[in-house]
C-alpha cells in the first residue's frame, strides 16, 4: 500500500511504501535566516515529517543536500553533523546546485525505513 503524506498539486511532501518512506526536498520557511538556521529549520521540518510517517533520523537510509553555494559546506556539515545519529549515518551526496527560490540557501531530502530496521 502507498501512503502520500501532504498532497499537493504538484508533489507529495512525503510517500510511504512498505517500509521506506522518502521525502521531498524540505527548505527552510523564513528567507531571513543564515545557512546554519536554514539547515537547522530544515532539520527539524524532517524530524516533524518523519515522525508522521512513523520513523525518525536513526532510520535514516539516503540523504541528498543541495547548497546554493559549496563554500558552505562546513557551515552546513556544523548543523547536520550535531543533527545526525553519528551510530546510523546515512549515505549522503551533497552538491552544489540553483534552488528554486534565490533565498533558499539548502535544500535536504530523505529516504528512511520504518520499523525497526536499525
Amino acid at each position: 500500500m502507498i501512503e502520500r503524506f501532504g498532497v499537493r498539486p504538484r508533489l507529495a511532501k512525503a510517500v510511504k511504501f512498505g517500509e521506506l518512506v522518502i521525502l521531498a526536498g524540505e527548505v527552510a520557511d523564513d528567507p531571513a535566516l543564515d545557512l546554519q538556521e536554514q539547515t537547522a529549520a530544515v532539520l527539524a521540518k524532517i524530524d516533524a515529517q518523519l515522525a508522521q510517517c512513523g520513523t525518525n533520523r536513526s532510520q535514516l537510509l539516503y540523504a541528498q543536500i543541495w547548497l546554493a553555494d559549496m563554500s558552505g559546506f562546513a557551515a552546513m556539515n556544523k548543523v547536520w553533523d550535531a543533527w545526525i545519529d553519528p551510530e546510523r549515518p546515512p549515505a549522503r551526496a551533497t552538491v552544489g546546485a540553483a534552488l528554486a527560490k534565490p533565498h533558499n540557501l539548502v535544500e535536504i531530502q530523505v529516504v528512511a525505513a520504518t520499523g525497526n530496521a536499525a
